[in-house]
């Protein structure tokens, strides 16, 4: 086991475990059949990246506004799900980071009470417990499983497991403007990915916290936890709970430094410890973190691992389809 403590760092939404970790090879070969996954074809466009208004976060890089032109790709309609990943791991036989250190972070409400005195809180984010032997099959801990969550989106994987998974199934992470791109559903600078209102027509279309967090959640949208990868109405490319739900991994390594020109396929740093994830989580709320928004952006350590990070990958389409 991993006995190093946590440390501060990273966002309130998903604190960071302070590993020190290198960029693991996978080891898996790809399937020859992908993962069975649903995806779609997200045509070549150009758009407006980022945000400069009110709800900004401003130490987050979410603008400037700028002109990104993105080539046609393919996406998974949904985030990775538990069956999914099962079949990774039976497939290969994949440790992930966390059941390689013996431990990772659970959101303090969902902790069961026999390993609540042995939970540790994270310094500066006392709603989120180090749990020892917490890890994607266990997502609350020793004595917990998934067999009424096979479908909802796999947690606990770090970037290195994401990066692993996606070798396997033929594919990869969406770079960090390809994700927002798809997000965006091809509407031009809207705030989420159906439009500019939270709840149109008194709908929830995401899967975020509702009432006082961390105390008390109204569960309005219908869930608590993490909710199946399908549960809302799909965004203008067909893509299911692009925000909300659970943090995606993408490919870029992070900075809060943006080039103003126009862009073709801009991509972040080439090296770094620290990757982009976006669309929020199931434990957002607008008190303390309202990057559930399509242009909302925040990063972890590639070995960090949580109860809200998953991934969704992407394949690039063949050089001759220029969709």
């Amino acid at each position: 086991m991993n006995d190093r403590p946590p440390v501060e760092g990273g966002a309130c939404c998903a604190p960071s475990a302070g590993r020190v970790d290198e960029l693991l090879p996978s080891g898996a070969a790809p399937s020859p059949s992908n993962d069975g996954a649903g995806s779609v074809v997200i045509p070549t466009g150009s758009f407006l990246m980022g945000y400069e208004g009110p709800d900004a976060n401003p130490f987050d890089g979410e603008g400037p506004v700028r002109r990104v032109t993105v080539s046609a790709f393919t996406l998974d309609t949904t985030a990775v799900d538990n069956d999914r990943f099962r079949r990774f791991v039976e497939a290969t036989g994949h440790v992930t980071t966390a059941e390689r250190d013996g431990w990772s972070f659970v959101f303090g409400p969902f902790v069961p009470e026999h390993l609540r005195a042995s939970a540790v809180p994270a310094p500066g984010v006392p709603w989120w417990w180090r749990i020892d032997g917490a890890r994607w099959d266990q997502p609350e801990g020793p004595g917990s499983d998934l067999e009424d969550r096979r479908n909802h989106p796999v947690v606990h994987v770090s970037f290195n497991d994401a990066v692993a998974y996606a070798a396997w199934a033929g594919k990869r992470l969406p770079t960090e403007a390809e994700w927002e791109y798809a997000a965006r559903g091809g509407l031009e600078s809207a705030i989420y990915p159906w439009g500019d209102e939270l709840t149109p027509s008194g709908r929830w279309r995401c899967n975020i916290w509702q009432g006082e967090f961390p105390t008390a959640n109204a569960r309005d949208d219908g869930y608590a936890g993490t909710a199946p990868v399908d549960a809302f109405e799909p965004n203008g490319y067909g893509l299911h709970q692009m925000v909300g739900n659970v943090w995606e991994w993408t490919a870029d390594c992070w900075t809060a430094e943006h080039d103003l020109e126009p862009a073709i396929d801009p991509t972040g740093p080439a090296t770094g410890e620290f990757h982009v994830r976006r669309g929020g989580s199931y434990l957002c709320h607008d008190s303390y973190c309202n990057r559930y928004r399509v242009a909302a952006r925040d990063r972890s350590h590639r070995a960090d691992t949580t109860a809200n990070i998953g991934l969704r990958c992407a394949t690039d389409l063949p050089p001759h389809d220029t969709r």
